[in-house]
Parts: C-alpha cells; structure tokens; sequence
C-alpha cells in the first residue's frame, strides 16, 4: 500500500506529530506500505513566526515543494508540483486537505480516474463561514467522489453529513490533536521552575486579529476588574497581528495595568505562558477548531471558549471544565471569568476535567486509526 498525503504547509506541528504516529503505525503493523507527505509550501506568511527555528523536528517521510509561504504559490506551480509528485510516487491512496484548494480538488479528480482510492481531511463545519447554496451543491457533487473522510471532531462530522456523505464512510471521527505529549512536559517543567505568582492570570493564545474578538475580551476583563471585589486576576495576550497596537491602546486608555502582550512565539514556547496561567479564553467569531484549547487543557487548564468555536461539542462542557459562551454577548463572557475570580477553587477542578476529557484526542490513537482506514481502502 502507498499513500500520498497533500498538506498546505510544513509548519503545522499538529499535523507533523500525527504524520509521524502514521508513519509509525505503518513500519509496526503494515511494513510493506510506504506514506509520503507533500507539503506546499513551508508556512502562510501571517504564521511564519511559528517557524523561527528547527527546535521540534518530527520524523516522517515528506517532501516540501515550495521553499516559500504558501501564499506566494500560484494555482499553476502548485498543480505542476503536485501532479509530478503524484506520478513520481504512484499512490494507491491519496489523501487530500479539503476541498478548497482547486489544485488539488484536480488532482482528487484525475487520481479517481486512475482507480487511485481519495481520502478527504474536513476541519470545515457551519460555523466557519457563510453558506450559499451554489457552492454547496458542487461540493457535495466532489465529495460523492470519496472513499472516506477524516473529520476533526463533532461539528466537522455534522457537516460532512449536512452534505449527505454518509457517516459509515467517516472512519475518524476526532483528528483534531496537538503533541500532547511534548506540551504537557514542556509545560510541566516551566511550573516547576515558576516564581510564585502574585496574583492569578486569564490567557489568550493566538493571532491578535478582528475575527478572534478581542476587544470583547478586553472589555469583559474591564468590566471584572470593576465589578468584582479584590479582583487580583491579569490577562496575557500571546501572540502577534494587525490588532495589537489597537489592543495595547485600548488597554492603556482604560488603565487596564494587568494586561500583558507577551508577543508571538514558536508553538512549543507557548506553554511555558500556560503555566504562568489558570484560565484560557477564546472569544472568536468564527474559528474552525481551535486547538490551542487542545493545548491548554492538556496543561489542565479550564477553557472559557466562544460557541462559535469547532471545539466546543467536543471539548468544552459547560460548568464542567469551562463555559461556552456566545460572542456577541459581551455579559456572558464577563459572567464567566467572574466565575473564577469568585470561586477560585474551581480553577483545579476544572482543569482536572479538562485533562480528562483530552485524552482521546491522542495522537498515537488517532494516527492507528488513520493507518487501519487506509489498509482497509486497498484489502
């Protein structure tokens, strides 16, 4: 059995520990199957700083075909590229990221002619954006066109089955993973090394951005600090964007002085900011998954998450390991993080579920199941 993988771009760790455990997977049960992934390009250019070093290097067998961002690659040079890889490895599965790549929905098409089996990989859900019939109705034409799919968790599941694919041909269910194993030490050894804190902190992780709704969060912070009695609790900002000279003068205006930007860094620095925290907020207006919720619960923190995020019906239940909460209603995100300024003691609680409920969004699990729905592609 061979299996070609087409990914967007190499810096996505989250998908190279999964390649790995694929890869893996294959040598122990499967040795006489070969994986090749083939990434595009290195990185988007708005993320390039998530690729400032080679600190985590994963091992896998792939080949990058652009040694640039992904998005200085025409359709033209992708497709050229991806069409001569194809031939160069002649794959009996392929297995595309989605479907909004017209290069490689062509190449999904050509490899279905050549009797080649087509796996799809869908983070899509109906929160991401809107949805016009049209569009919607082709899409659903190309995916007849599928042998299986791989969906990141609940809300991907459901959309696929909006678009009559059947759920018999969605052999896993939950890919949405992070290197747990790899985050949960280094965040281990960053709060062994920890000052004591003096007070305790909410935290954002992300792209400071308009569609991730941080002048909401600011504001709800605002409104607690004023609300709340002995309100001894900062907010960190990680991460770097268009937004953040807004944010900082916002924050300044309003003599917000717990308020930190800490600025971007490589993925696997990031929990070492986890461990100066106790609470994760993501307020976005839209956002497919959202895995450094992944992240943060890993490390047992409680996650105060937006409805609109693709992770919610998996991973947040609400009172139990965080809120959920609707973006548009600034007072329900300030009713959650004066939650935990008025009961600290569900800081632990919390975050004790939140470590049990990631758990099966495992990297070694998930990629055991990827390799078996290959195997029985070709059988």
């Amino acid at each position: 059995m061979r299996v070609l993988i087409i990914h967007n771009q190499a810096w996505a760790h989250y998908k190279s520990v999964l390649f790995q455990e694929i890869d893996r997977e294959f040598k122990k049960n499967y040795p006489d199957s070969e994986l090749l992934v083939a990434h595009i390009a290195l990185h988007e250019q708005s993320r390039a700083v998530m690729t400032d070093d080679e600190t985590v290097i994963y091992d896998y067998p792939q080949r990058i075909l652009f040694q640039r961002s992904l998005d200085s690659v025409s359709f033209s040079e992708r497709l050229r590229a991806l069409f001569k890889t194809f031939r160069d490895f002649k794959p009996d599965v392929l297995n595309i990221n989605g479907w909004f790549d017209p290069a490689q929905v062509v190449l999904a098409l050509y490899a279905k002619k050549l009797g080649v089996k087509l796996v799809i990989s869908s983070e899509s859900s109906q929160l991401d954006r809107p949805r016009k019939n049209f569009k919607e109705s082709l899409k659903t034409r190309f995916l007849r066109r599928a042998d299986a799919f791989f969906c990141f968790g609940k809300t991907s599941v459901e959309y696929l089955k909006s678009l009559s694919v059947s759920e018999s041909l969605i052999p896993v269910k939950r890919a949405a993973v992070v290197d747990n194993e790899r985050i949960a030490r280094t965040f281990a050894e960053a709060a062994r090394g920890a000052q004591e804190r003096k007070h305790r902190n909410f935290i954002y992780v992300g792209r400071l951005a308009s569609e991730k709704n941080l002048p909401l969060l600011l504001s709800a912070y605002r409104n607690c600090i004023e609300t709340a009695q002995h309100a001894n609790w900062g907010l960190i900002f990680v991460g770097d964007g268009p937004m953040k000279g807004q944010l900082i003068k916002t924050a300044a205006e309003h003599g917000l002085s717990g308020v930190t930007f800490a600025g971007g860094m490589p993925w696997h620095e990031v929990p070492t900011y986890l461990a100066q925290a106790d609470v994760l907020i993501l307020p976005s207006l839209s956002e497919p998954w959202g895995l450094v919720v992944n992240e943060a619960m890993v490390c047992g923190l409680p996650v105060v998450v937006s409805s609109q995020c693709g992770c919610v019906g998996d991973l947040v239940q609400h009172g139990q390991n965080g809120f959920t909460f609707d973006p548009e209603e600034e007072k329900e995100l300030t009713a959650a993080l004066l939650h935990y300024i008025n009961h600290p003691d569900d800081v632990a609680r919390h975050g004790a579920k939140s470590r049990e409920l990631i758990a099966p969004f495992s990297p070694t699990a998930v990629g055991r199941e990827m390799a078996a729905a290959f195997q029985r592609l070709v059988i």
